[in-house]
């Protein structure tokens, strides 16, 4: 008996047992068999833990008490008492939308490697949302049951299999606001797919972030670990350590495991021992095997003609050996699945009339259920067995095939798109698609000399013996460190370092790079604060901030929420482009104004709404920000039991002064009803700064951490590298990497001024102000002649008031401008000759 040193709450779609109706309507269980509940159910047993799981009936059905086991059952779960149960109760159709329209419909497809038999639907993603939230909740409720009987433990929650990757977030969100310590893993059970397949789905990032929500994440192989890997660093962001398997998001390192499943070996091999001979017709008789649910990824169709082929090529074998076919039903509901059986039937009906003789007909096809007993007794008297997937996890009939093989030495055929093809190196492996080679492969294994056979089937025996269902078990409990004997700790990566970003960004910013830097300031450069004046950017990295603001070529620009003012008076440091209110605002460092115009009447709306904020809800801690553009209302101090009554009635007020509600950092912002945000913002600042074709002379960087930043992370996509600031635990980002928080910022700030610090003379030089020479306060222009209107004229010379444009920017226009994307990163980037103005346009 395997121990773990934590009560254990199983999550699965399925309990390890069947709810039926007898016929006098009464509930009974129906076993289930399967390694996962021969291995698992007696640690949930023994550690007093809990499984959660769909029952087997809907809500529409009359329900009752979960029965209590036969008292004369001798399964794995004989012990499990219903009060160990915790049934999950779906309505019919939300369950069919979950499990039919998106399982089975989307995931099963995909992650097989099959994208063109997938089907998207946004309606059917949500069901499977939903249901997950549903197995949260009741995890979350398994989880206090627990604590209440041992509160000196920490709960293991493991969750299984493709139709619960998004309830991971959830039940640590529920269980953080509850003060409930929990260790949560989660295992995969068929193939995670590559990269290119996976960013098929709409909403992967949704789904990794979800898998992410768990401490250890387990596939069957070591690609799939690797797989999943790179998914997470090349659509995430994350930070990643492939040789110690590890990934680091929202500031939690995520461990990955190869966990190859396998079978409780010593139960088939009793099971063999016993079985009477129920299918050869003679001792001389060679039986192939095929054992297999009746799916497309089984390749079922193709080893049937593999089959046809050998007795064409290898005539010998007709009437001495014969192919049994076990084809388990499987989505009987489904069209495609029909299909697949018609087509089967036809194939395997063609060939028996082709070949059959009066004494003997080449096929023996089984479609239904056969009992344990009669499988052990199929595995043990076949020569062959022939496990050729187009695509599976693992596989578990090669492996009970090889547990089965008591007597004469049989030979294992095996594709190596399965699982166990990785590992058990003495089968003979066979690509399905090659129907030529594989007919070759079923001779050859036909035709094996019996010490050959002996020898291989020895040593298949012996590895499966060893790594049976336990050492599964075994290894994984070790990986979450909850093996009572366990003392493997761990691995984490390391805090971010500055040779984290060399991988990401040494082959686009060079030492000859002219760099544009463009930066959010709260959260980004300063730690959010309690209250936004509070909000002060660490001395090192104005330090930092301001030496690179002194580099040649190297321009930084501040683009905040904030009114310019006011992200002018926190930064402080000159010779840099500052743009305020979302970039309605923009000052650069020639003195030189941009103002976007602002809509008479939303003017108008925008005192009505802040004098009636000021009034109505500004109180328990709630206050204003007034800024040139729009107001923010913030509630981040008021207390919670006030919060909800200051919120609804600000949202209220926002509805009835007709002004749109912007979620920030919470607080409620008022902004301008314009086609205008950071992305537009960020493009002017580019193209004003290096001319038209900047894309093509500036290498770029761009990082926020607030929704409005995820404007210029989509503007500047291709032609930029961009960084989320996050710890967010399921947020959906078009930046293409994720930094954990501001001091990684600082990080990434440091690593660019020793990069490009080489290029200085004596350690310093003095900038070139390149888009404006000194005094001249021309605005810079379009020379696609948008709308423009000119609210101020300039200052006269003698004034100290920088020159103010206003423009409206056309969606054609903006489109023009961003036109040309090369896509980061470049090997190399050159310098523009230095001109009187950069925005010489």
């Amino acid at each position: 008996m395997v121990s773990s040193t934590s009560p254990m709450v199983v999550v699965a779609n399925r309990l390890p047992f069947i709810i039926t109706k007898d016929k006098d309507g009464n509930l009974v269980r129906k076993q289930c068999a399967g390694g996962l509940v021969t291995a698992v159910a007696p640690v949930v047993v023994e550690t007093e833990g809990l499984w959660v799981g769909w029952s087997g009936l809907h809500k529409e059905d009359s329900t009752g008490e979960i029965p209590e086991a036969d008292p004369l059952d001798q399964s794995p779960t004989a012990g499990l008492k219903s009060k160990q149960v915790i049934p999950v109760c779906l309505p019919k159709q939300q369950f069919d939308d979950y499990y039919n329209g998106c399982c089975n419909a989307t995931f099963w497809p995909l992650f097989h490697s099959m994208p063109d038999r997938a089907i998207f639907q946004a309606d059917k993603w949500e069901a499977y949302r939903q249901v997950n939230e549903e197995f949260a909740v009741l995890t979350v409720e398994a989880v206090k049951k627990l604590k209440e009987s041992n509160p000196d433990s920490v709960p293991l929650v493991w969750l299984h299999d493709y139709h619960l990757m998004m309830a991971a977030n959830s039940i640590r969100d529920m269980c953080d606001n509850l003060g409930l310590q929990i260790n949560m893993a989660f295992f995969l059970h068929i193939p995670f797919p590559s990269w290119d397949i996976m960013r098929l789905f709409p909403w992967d990032d949704e789904l990794l972030q979800g898998i992410l929500g768990c401490d250890s994440v387990g596939f069957h192989v070591e690609d799939y670990c690797l797989n999943f890997i790179d998914c997470c660093q090349r659509r995430l962001g994350c930070r990643v350590d492939r040789e110690q398997m590890l990934v680091e998001h929202n500031s939690r390192t995520v461990s990955v495991h190869p966990l190859p499943i396998s079978i409780p070996y010593e139960r088939f091999v009793s099971l063999a021992m016993k079985a009477p001979q129920v299918v050869k017709n003679h001792d001389q008789e060679q039986l192939l095997l095929g054992v297999d649910r009746l799916d497309y990824t089984k390749g079922l169709v193709h080893r049937i003609l593999a089959f046809e082929t050998l007795l064409k090529k290898h005539p010998e074998h007709i009437e001495h050996v014969t192919f049994l076919q076990v084809a388990v039903p499987s989505r009987t509901d489904v069209k495609e699945y029909q299909e697949l059986k018609e087509e089967l039937d036809q194939l395997i009906g063609r060939i028996n009339g082709q070949f059959s003789t009066p004494n003997w007909s080449p096929i023996r096809y089984i479609y239904g259920c056969v009992s344990q007993e009669e499988l052990a007794a199929f595995y043990r008297d076949s020569s062959v067995a022939v496990v050729t997937p187009l695509r599976d996890g693992m596989n578990l009939v090669a492996k009970e095939f090889v547990a089965c093989q008591t007597g004469e030495p049989g030979v294992l055929i095996l594709s190596p798109f399965a699982g166990a093809g990785s590992s058990m190196h003495e089968a003979l492996l066979v690509n399905p698609y090659e129907t030529n080679e594989f007919a070759d492969v079923i001779h050859r294994a036909l035709t094996m000399p019996k010490d050959e056979r002996e020898l291989r089937m020895k040593q298949l025996r012996r590895r499966e013996r060893e790594r049976d269902v336990n050492f599964w078990l075994t290894s994984f409990l070790k990986s979450v460190k909850s093996l009572s004997d366990d003392s493997i700790s761990r691995g984490r990566l390391q805090p971010f370092g500055e040779e984290d970003f060399s991988p990401i960004l040494s082959s686009y910013i060079l030492e000859s790079s002219r760099l544009a830097l463009l930066l959010d300031y709260d959260g980004t450069l300063a730690p959010i604060a309690p209250h936004p004046d509070l909000a002060r950017m660490p001395a090192e990295t104005r330090h930092v901030l301001e030496r690179l603001s002194h580099m040649p070529d190297v321009n930084v620009a501040i683009i905040s929420g904030r009114s310019l003012e006011n992200v002018k008076s926190m930064v402080g440091i000159e010779g840099i482009t500052y743009a305020g209110s979302h970039g309605f605002e923009i000052l650069h460092p020639d003195g030189t104004m941009f103002m976007h115009p602002i809509p008479h009447d939303y003017e108008v709306q925008l005192e009505v709404l802040k004098k009636r904020l000021q009034e109505e809800v500004c109180i328990y801690g709630a206050w204003l920000e007034v800024k040139q553009t729009g107001i923010t209302f913030h509630y981040r101090e008021v207390c919670p039991s006030k919060r909800s009554f200051v919120t609804v009635r600000a949202l209220e007020i926002f509805k009835e002064a007709g002004v749109k509600v912007h979620q920030c950092h919470e607080a409620y912002e008022a902004r301008p009803p314009v086609t205008w945000d950071k992305g537009r913002a960020a493009i002017y600042i580019l193209r004003s700064l290096f001319g038209l074709d900047w894309c093509d002379r500036v290498s770029t960087l761009y990082a926020g951490d607030d929704k409005t930043d995820e404007d210029a992370m989509r503007a500047l996509q291709g032609m930029a590298i961009t960084f989320r600031v996050t710890s967010s635990q399921n947020l959906r980002t078009a930046a293409t990497h994720r930094l954990p928080s501001t001091d990684a910022v600082l990080t990434m700030l440091k690593w660019i001024e020793k990069r490009l610090g080489a290029r200085l003379p004596n350690g310093f030089r003095t900038r070139t102000y390149s888009n404006s020479s000194l005094g001249n306060h021309t605005p810079p222009h379009y020379p696609s002649s948008p709308q423009s209107l000119s609210r101020t004229s300039s200052m006269s010379k003698s004034s100290k008031e920088p020159a103010r444009q206003m423009m409206l920017i056309t969606d054609q226009v903006y489109h023009e401008l961003i036109s040309r994307k090369p896509t980061p990163p470049r090997s190399s980037s050159t310098s523009p000759p230095h001109s009187p103005t950069r925005s010489a346009v």
